[in-house]
């Protein structure tokens, strides 16, 4: 008889704990690289992003978060839950090659998720360093990777920095890959992994699609069909380009729908940073470009999904987020707390009920090569330095009604600070620093504060590493060099 309320004890508790692992949603972040601020349908209607728009209205839309200027720095912060200044990352995107890298210091997001029961999978671009194995993505938390290790290659025959070939599955090179545009096989690998998921595990999926980087390329089907209304070159290829992803999140959404995780799934969709101006991207009407610290850099194109948990959707949240504050936000999401040493706060339950945020106040970035920074506080934003270009206002050539403003800075005449009012002037055009010296003041000061704390940036970072050279490893990106 006790031998029998043992057993009942037991079964019960691991029904009990099944059913609370049960509930921890699932989470799919699809990570868009170098999407611009005007480089969806909702903003503007001239591009062909039918699933974007329709998940986007359907949910809420994510209209002041934040980012970092380019690709690494801003995949270190939502992987590490901190600024990427706090890890030595802050200057620019990893090159092929060079010694860098995320931090193994403390567990990064996958990590915690999976060890709070989550199946973790990553899919596209990496870009956090693979000079040595234990920096790469399955040496990190992740349960399995298909995609790539560098900044870029081309989307058909994977081959970037040096013409060496990446492209992995897990650790393993992968060359079936050839020939295939990169969309489709990101789209396909992540309908693998949601098919063949026990729906029993809570789910992580990161999605990090190599779309809509450089170089531009895209299956002249998108174009012709989306897109042959655009006159200018690269807005035409990027326009295809973004019309083949817009695909791709409704292919797997839909599998998602069909596999019935729908259900329980929160749904991230971020541009990683502001679109690059010269090379067909669009952040109008905002200031600035991709690797600039101005809005056009940092304000990214976002919404969040989740029917079934969102008690408020259809709507759109203006409260500050910087990415930082997915890590946390996904922690407590998946049951988990506690963490320390990171700039994030969580901003689960305020998403879920659509209530204020708890962030005021964020680290747009601090520069130690370039010399610049700049802070937020609520409507407030101070910058310090030069802010890098390009420096004006873009118009998309499809939008003939409006004028492009190009803006050439002397460094040795621009202001060592301005302030702006991003609520009355969120485009930048005018600083009110003379009018508002007591706002700019208490800005400084904050800044100053955190100063002390940078992590410089490594100078080895900026150079090549011989034994990094693909020929020695079959002109294949591989890591063991480091």
């Amino acid at each position: 008889m006790k031998i029998s309320r043992v057993l009942v004890l037991v079964v019960l508790t691991y029904v009990a704990a099944s059913t609370v692992l049960a509930t921890k949603p699932n989470i799919v972040v699809i990570l868009a690289d170098d999407l611009g601020f005007s480089d969806v349908g909702w903003r503007n209607p001239a591009l062909h992003s039918p699933t974007l728009d329709r998940l986007a209205r359907e949910g809420v839309v994510l209209n002041q978060a934040y980012v970092q200027p380019s690709c690494s720095p801003s995949r270190a912060a939502l992987m590490s839950g901190r600024y990427p200044y706090h890890l030595g990352l802050q200057h620019s995107g990893l090159s092929a090659g060079h010694v860098g890298y995320l931090p193994d210091d403390q567990p990064i997001l996958p990590e915690t998720l999976k060890s709070l029961g989550y199946a973790t999978h990553a899919v596209g671009k990496w870009h956090l360093g693979f000079c040595n194995w234990r920096y790469t993505p399955t040496y990190r938390g992740f349960d399995s990777f298909y995609g790539f290790y560098n900044a870029e290659e081309d989307y058909y025959n994977h081959t970037g920095h040096r013409d060496a070939y990446d492209f992995r599955d897990d650790d393993q090179v992968d060359v079936t890959a050839k020939g295939h545009y990169s969309t489709h096989l990101f789209t396909d690998r992540a309908i693998r992994i949601i098919r063949r998921h026990n729906s029993s595990q809570p789910l992580f999926l990161y999605l990090s699609f190599q779309a809509v980087h450089t170089p531009l390329e895209v299956p002249e089907y998108y174009m012709h069909r989306f897109c042959s209304h655009i006159n200018d070159t690269d807005r035409q290829i990027k326009c295809g380009m973004i019309a083949a992803m817009d695909e791709a999140v409704a292919n797997v959404t839909h599998v998602l729908e069909q596999q019935g995780l729908a259900d329980n799934t929160f749904l991230l969709f971020s541009s990683d940073n502001g679109g690059p101006v010269k090379t067909g991207g669009s952040n109008w009407p905002l200031r600035g470009s991709k690797t600039t610290i101005w809005e056009g850099g940092t304000r990214a194109v976002a919404f969040m999904h989740a029917p079934n948990l969102l008690q408020k959707s259809g709507y759109t949240y203006n409260e500050l987020i910087h990415v930082v504050d997915w890590y946390p936000t996904f922690v407590e999401a998946g049951g988990g707390s506690n963490l320390s040493n990171i700039d994030g706060v969580s901003q689960w339950q305020n998403l879920l009920a659509g209530t204020p945020g708890p962030r005021f106040e964020f680290i747009y970035n601090i520069d130690d090569v370039f010399n610049n920074a700049a802070i937020r506080q609520g409507r407030y934003k101070l910058t310090q330095g030069h802010m890098n270009g390009p420096n004006g206002w873009f118009a998309p050539p499809e939008m003939t009604n409006e004028t492009t403003v190009e803006v050439h800075v002397n460094r040795h005449n621009e202001p060592a600070y301005q302030l702006f009012d991003l609520e009355a002037d969120p485009e930048e055009k005018h600083s009110i620093l003379d009018t508002h010296q007591h706002v700019f003041q208490r800005l400084k000061f904050r800044l100053d504060e955190y100063r002390p704390s940078i992590v410089p940036t490594d100078p080895s970072g900026d150079v090549f590493v011989h034994e990094a050279n693909p020929k020695y490893f079959n002109d294949v990106w591989s890591p063991g060099w480091c």
